[in-house]
């Protein structure tokens, strides 16, 4: 869980770099990645 908590924050803070920099299609790509934790973090908890 901490694992994926980790590579929640590292992607949250990829995309907001990433939208400082004007990178929109890296930025939602990180947004994705995020979903995508988020979405398994809530798989863990839920089992």
């Amino acid at each position: 869980m901490k694992d994926l908590t980790n590579k929640y924050e590292s992607a949250k803070n990829n995309s907001i770099e990433f939208m400082k920099n004007g990178q929109i299609s890296a930025y939602f790509n990180a947004l994705l990645e995020m979903n995508k934790y988020k979405r398994l973090m809530v798989a863990v908890v839920a089992n």
